[in-house]
């Protein structure tokens, strides 16, 4: 996958992380800022006695190390805690932490608060009740005990010196002696002083063994806590930093949900996909385009979208090989696509290039082209073909600027020049509408077409939804990110920014939730109108307009399945509304 088809969905759903992010740094900062400050105290201590003893065996550090991790549980125990309110009279504790430094033997308690004096004062006294929990701890028998140890050890200290001063003694005089029977004496005076200095040795380290003179299961405060003069402010940043960072997160899981949720056609890649037939040249945005505002026709302009036309054009003549066909059909999938702007503005093009056009509105259910031009929608194709059931052949047409007068019950109006008429949809009948597949409709395209260049009908939209399967729609893929801002831009009005993306991310939820729920039936496919297919047996080319962000590749795919069951020529696809940029707009998209 390439690197912007994988950024697309961010790009699309861009104003998701504005509103995201603001939300959460704000709510985040007031939060935080209106909480009291906090002070931090630490008090670290010793595990053992290897920093004391110039000769440390790895046994004794790793047995230091595996001590204060256990002192580390022992000082948040119960037992710790009660006593240190007990002494401090305190009926809570504030939040404290105790934990060993790695690789090392010592245990560092953090005590945090809004007072900092009682901060200081929690944390020295869990340490010191920490040290009355251990051996280290200076009870009373253990005093008297330690003190006998300590006089035993200084008379065997002074009986070890007095034997070693006899045993050189004794030597000395073993060296200067010459009898045998003193030798004798002397070798074994010599040896009972040995045993006896063995013995008082032995005694002596085993008296040492149970003071605290080297002990490994000792503590001792190596630094106590200080008074906090400032406040801890990092966990302020980090929580704010933490808020924003998940509210990104959340934002882009949402973005890319919805681009899964969303299967309509955007881009003339995804046409492409689902259309196995020429992609014509797409049509931009038309942000100008609203029911009363000039088309084409009467606008001369070289804007980026009457050029567009103008490619459009060109790329129809290239996917014909410059046979087009006299009569083009205009349709769409689904209403609101812009098939009626798009074959207005078609016929203006082929009219702008020295072509006789007609303009045909043969949506009898939806007209439109007659809002677009600003005409008389009274009398058209509806009374035409009425006024022409049982009343013999189809009259020719003439369209020249002396001989209008002659027009088939004056259903043909001229726009601007002779070579541009239009035939607008006339009154809703549905005698008319039975008609549109009769002999009468294909005579009158007959004779339309040998009077003109180029006929453009502007059909109704294929698909309609099936009854009892009708899918609201606000609902729809195509739909949900627009009625979200819309949403979200109620809200914000009444009620402020934060309950506005929470309104706005409630409706995503239930929409999404919704379409889940009945995702069996939303799947169904849907009727597709007769009166089309009929129409696109009769004309020489079928022109299918899909519009950006409107169509679902399953509606699209449909469309072109049921054309092809007819046999329709269909010329090839044209994508309507293709937005210039990624920013989505929430406007109904203008033209049927």
């Amino acid at each position: 996958m390439e690197l912007g088809a994988f950024l697309g969905p961010l790009r699309r759903s861009s104003t998701l992380f504005g509103p995201h992010t603001s939300v959460a740094a704000a709510t985040s900062s007031c939060y935080v800022l209106l909480q009291p400050p906090m002070y931090e105290a630490r008090t670290t201590l010793m595990i053992g006695q290897a920093l004391g003893n110039p000769n440390p065996t790895g046994n004794d550090l790793a047995l230091s190390q595996q001590l204060s991790v256990t002192y580390a549980d022992v000082v948040q125990r119960r037992p710790v805690s009660e006593q240190t309110m007990a002494v401090l009279g305190l009926t809570s504790l504030p939040e404290y932490t105790a934990r060993p430094l790695p690789d090392h033997q010592l245990l560092e308690i953090v005590v945090i608060d809004t007072v900092p004096a009682r901060a200081k004062a929690v944390a020295n006294e869990l340490a010191r009740q920490l040290i009355l929990q251990s051996p280290t701890a200076p009870q009373p028998e253990e005093q008297q005990r330690q003190a006998f140890i300590s006089d035993q050890l200084a008379s065997l200290q002074a009986n070890i010196q007095q034997t070693q001063s006899e045993i050189t003694a004794t030597r000395v005089e073993l060296e200067n002696a010459f009898s045998a029977l003193e030798i004798s004496g002397l070798e074994s005076e010599m040896a009972a002083l040995q045993t006896k200095l063995n013995t008082l040795q032995s005694n002596y380290a085993a008296l040492l063994a149970n003071t605290s003179e080297g002990a490994i299961n000792a503590i001792e405060v190596i630094e106590p806590a200080t008074l906090p003069l400032r406040p801890n402010d990092s966990d302020k940043t980090e929580t704010i930093l933490v808020v924003v960072a998940i509210a990104l997160t959340l934002a882009v899981l949402t973005a890319y949900l919805l681009e899964y949720l969303d299967d309509t056609i955007r881009t003339p890649e995804d046409l492409a996909r689902v259309a196995q037939t020429a992609i014509l040249p797409s049509i931009p945005e038309l942000g100008w385009a609203r029911a009363g505002v000039p088309i084409l026709a009467q606008d001369t302009s070289s804007s980026p979208v009457t050029e567009s036309f103008r490619a459009l054009r060109t790329g129809l003549y290239a996917a014909t090989a410059n046979n087009l066909g006299r009569v083009l059909l205009i349709t769409s999938a689904t209403p609101r696509e812009g098939k009626s702007l798009v074959a207005a503005n078609l016929a203006s093009v082929l009219a702008e290039a020295e072509k006789k056009v007609l303009l045909i509105d043969a949506d009898l259910r939806r007209p439109a082209q007659h809002k677009l031009f600003g005409t008389s929608g009274e009398k058209g194709l509806s009374e035409l073909l009425v006024a022409l059931d049982g009343h013999g052949p189809v009259l020719p047409f003439v369209l020249d600027d002396d001989r209008q007068d002659e027009m088939i019950n004056g259903a043909i109006q001229p726009i601007g020049s002779t070579r541009l008429a239009l035939m607008v949809a006339g009154s809703v009948n549905p005698e008319a509408v039975r008609l549109l597949g009769s002999d009468k409709m294909k005579a009158l395209l007959e004779n339309a077409s040998q009077a003109v260049d180029y006929v453009i009908l502007d059909s109704p939209s294929l698909l309609i939804e099936a009854a009892g399967l009708i899918v609201r729609k606000r609902y729809e893929p195509s739909w949900r990110r627009k009625y979200a801002v819309q949403v979200y831009e109620r809200t914000r009005r009444r009620r402020g920014r934060a309950v506005a993306v929470a309104a706005a991310a409630r409706y995503l939820a239930e929409a999404t939730y919704w379409v889940f729920k009945n995702s069996e039936h939303y799947r169904e496919p849907v009727l597709a109108v007769a009166d089309t297919l009929m129409l696109s047996t009769q004309v020489d080319g079928v022109i299918l307009v899909a519009g950006a962000g409107l169509i679902q590749r399953r509606q699209l795919a449909e469309t072109l399945q049921r054309l092809g069951d007819v046999r329709a020529n269909v010329v090839g696809v044209v994508l309507n509304q293709q937005r210039a940029g990624t920013r989505e707009n929430s406007r109904e998209p203008s033209g049927a």
